[in-house]
């Protein structure tokens, strides 16, 4: 039993020396590796800013493809409501014609009455 214990004890020892041992590091770079490094880096930067420059030309042709449409709509709108109104001011224009000569048939209608009254009141006078 002393020798299971001291052998537990040892692993302890071993796996806790083990634990602390330090990572180590890695060599220095050389120079064609930090030049390569760079290199990427400056890669990745100028895509990045094509990356920007392509979005905000998109934006822009968005934006204007946006204020055109708009403003066709705008044009399409103002056209409608310009043939609205000339569409409304041609029915009130054939309204008022149409009460005139109702008014003028309702003229012409007493005036045939009035003339047949007056025929029948000829005839019985005769």
């Amino acid at each position: 039993m002393n020798k299971l214990i001291a052998a537990l004890i040892a692993g302890m020892f071993a796996t806790a020396a083990f634990a602390q041992t330090p990572v180590t590091t890695p060599a220095a770079q050389t120079p064609a590796v930090v030049k390569a490094e760079a290199k990427a880096d400056k890669a990745n930067m100028k895509a990045a800013t094509s990356e920007a420059k392509i979005d905000v030309k998109a934006d822009e042709s968005v934006n204007k493809a946006e204020a055109k449409a708009a403003k066709k709509k705008a044009k399409a709108h103002a056209k409608a409501n310009k043939a609205k109104v000339k569409a409304n001011a041609k029915v009130a224009k054939e309204k008022v014609e149409a009460n005139a000569d109702k008014a003028m048939a309702a003229n012409k209608t007493e005036e045939v009455n009035a003339t047949g009254n007056a025929n029948v009141k000829a005839a019985a006078s005769k």
